[in-house]
This record gives C-alpha cells, structure tokens and sequence, in this order.
C-alpha cells in the first residue's frame, strides 16, 4: 500500500440526535461500524426507553443495521455488540439486512460470571462480525501473545493469531475493576455503567480498518470508539441521542486523558507484521487520507 507522512489530522465528528434520523444524511462512506446498542435491559437512559417490546426493539435494529449497510463501502465491515441470548436475533437482522456473516466472537468477562437459576451462569457477551459483501476490503490479522497455558511447554516466537475468543480484554465493571479509565461524575458514580474499554475497540479498529478511513457508532455513549480512533488515525462519526453524553465525547477528544492512551497496548500486539503502518506508529498515513478527510462529513 502506498503510504506517506501525515498531512492532515483525523476527523472526528459528534452529532447529537436520533441515529435512525441522522444516518440517511450522512454523505459520507462508512468502512467500519461498532453497532453496541442499549440491550432493551429497562436500565434508566434519560433520553431513551429501554423497556420496548421485543418485535419493536428488534425492528429498530433491522432499520439500523439496513441504513448502516447503505451507507458501507463495498467490503466494509460491522462488529455488533449484544447480550449471549440475542444471539439468534442478531445473525437474523444483520443476514436479512444483506450482511455477510463472518464471525460470533465471544468476548469473556474476567469478572464473575451472572448466575442463573435453571441454566449455565453468563460469563461472556457476543460480537457477531459482518462484512458487505463476502470478502472484507481490510482484516488485518492480529498477533497477540497471552500467556502460556499450563500445558503448553514452550515460550511462542512470534504470538499467536488473534481468536473468535476475546478472554484477554477486562469489561469495565461496576466495581474496582472498572479503574481509572471509567469516566466518573464529581460524586464517584459512574457516568455510564456500559462504557466500553479502550481495548475492546482498539482491537476491533486495528482488525478492520486502515488509516484514514471512516469509523462509525449510532450509538455513541461515551465516545470510546472516537478517542481510539482518533489515536490511529482514522476518522470516526459518532452519533449520540443523549445530550450530556454527547458533551462529554467532545470533552474526551478534546484533552484525551491518561487512562485513554493507547500506547500501553502495543506491546501486546508487537508480533503483527504491519502494525506499525495500521497503528500510524510511525506517523505513516495513505496517500489519499488527505483527500478523503476533506470530503468525509458531508451532511
């Protein structure tokens, strides 16, 4: 691929409103979308009801997801976040909305799993990856090295590729496991008891695109996907229904915080052949970055 210095920052959009309003003015060309919902659990949203009937709730994602497939280039990719029960559902909507299945990725918690009464306790969340079309325009293969397994004998040479199985990324709890990167109000309530970790997106942005191109989220709420891709270079457009929420992702992207650094992750990607080119580590950008970022955001 061709490649040059920087010329031009990323750009990195907040729009405050309705995603199902928005997305049909967006002039813009999509590579990659991160859809995470709020999962219809009744949790207390101040500008959302949380607590539809399922064929409602359901249907709004069946309209997401086709006016997000409009919007994608050819081979562009979407990674849809949902609880372990939807599972079904999700591969419905994303099939009959014209997505091509690639992947069920199973994002294991490391903190306690929620038990059950009458089954298995849940311990994991899924990301069902799609892509439009049947080959994806960009999957940079990830290498990761976690530690050994007790059985295994030898230190790995190079990592391992990275799995449909996400066991290595810590959810940001409720608890003292959430640390510093969970954004708190002045009382120490969390701000927002679903924020994404850092890593989680990291991940999903380095697989599934390039520098310079187009990064998505309808459903924005703190804006984790705009503080990652702003540090790799690539543009983002965030929509976000909740006023305050969208405030606080221009705050983020403003000043981005120490806990929000992603530089603490490199290593643990260090054996991936092009990293440094898809990580913008050396300043690299392509050749038409400075052209797209001109036109991107047209609404």
């Amino acid at each position: 691929m061709s490649i040059k210095k920087i010329t031009s920052q990323p750009m990195q959009k907040v729009l405050q409103g309705n995603a199902l309003k928005i997305l049909p003015t967006l002039g813009s060309e999509i590579d990659l979308t991160f859809l995470d919902p709020p999962f219809n659990q009744q949790k207390d949203y101040a500008s959302h009801n949380d607590d539809l009937p399922e064929n409602e709730y359901w249907e709004m994602m069946r309209e997401v997801c086709a006016k997000v497939f409009k919007k994608t280039s050819n081979g562009g990719a979407i990674y849809f976040m949902q609880r372990e029960k939807n599972s079904e559902q999700v591969l419905r909507v994303l099939r009959e909305t014209g997505w091509t299945f690639q992947n069920l990725i199973i994002w294991k918690k490391m903190t306690s799993a929620v038990p059950g009464q009458m089954r298995y306790g849940k311990a994991f969340q899924i990301i069902a990856f799609a892509t439009k079309g049947k080959k994806p325009r960009v999957f940079n293969r990830l290498r990761i090295n976690p530690p050994l397994l007790k059985h295994h004998k030898y230190e790995r040479e190079n990592g391992m590729f990275v799995t449909d199985i996400w066991d290595d990324i810590r959810e940001l709890t409720s608890g003292y496991f959430a640390g510093d990167e969970a954004i708190r109000k002045e009382n120490g309530e969390r701000f927002h008891k679903q924020q994404s970790p850092i890593a989680l997106l990291l991940r999903i942005i380095l697989s599934s695109s390039n520098v310079g191109d187009l990064v998505f989220d309808p459903f924005a709420g703190t804006g984790t996907i705009a503080i990652v891709a702003k540090q790799l270079q690539r543009n983002s457009i965030n929509i976000e229904i909740d006023k305050e929420n969208a405030k606080l992702i221009e705050k983020r992207l403003t000043s981005i915080c120490k806990a929000d650094l992603i530089e603490k992750y490199f290593e643990d990607y260090k054996f991936t052949e092009n990293l440094s080119e898809i990580w913008a580590k050396e300043s690299l950008i392509q050749t038409n970055f400075k052209a797209k970022a001109q036109t991107l955001f047209a609404i």
